[in-house]
């Protein structure tokens, strides 16, 4: 079976994102399980995004249970959610968390509205 976290990631990376244009900044994702923590590093740069396994300072690190981390980049789980359960802690400037929320992928149930709204089942 796959990572889906490293694939996660590997897409992030092929991705420019628009939304993150106006951004710079890192996060690191301290990642535990069994004890063990995995890191990895996200750097935005107006929009471009690259990963590392550096283990350095950033401008928040996000520290959480891999399985968790695993259901949020599969869109499963919330992060929001999870934070709010005390599931994922986090330290440093809070709002890149949010950035990092616009590129998850949504919940698997959720299709993309455009080719509903094209047909006008939408409008009443």
């Amino acid at each position: 079976m796959a990572d889906p976290i490293a694939e996660f990631f590997a897409g992030v990376v092929r991705r420019r994102y628009d939304r993150l244009k106006q951004v710079t900044g890192t996060i690191r994702f301290d990642l535990v399980r069994d004890h063990h923590t995995t890191h990895w590093l996200m750097t935005i740069e107006k929009g471009d995004v690259r990963m590392s396994r550096e283990n350095r300072r950033a401008d928040c690190t996000v520290r959480l249970d891999e399985a968790l981390f695993a259901r949020i980049v599969r869109g499963e789980a919330n992060v929001y959610a999870a934070w709010l359960r005390n599931e994922i802690k986090v330290v440093g400037r809070l709002y890149m968390l949010d950035l990092f929320q616009r590129v998850l992928p949504g919940p698997p149930e959720a299709g993309d509205p455009r080719p509903v709204a094209r047909r006008g089942e939408l409008r009443r």
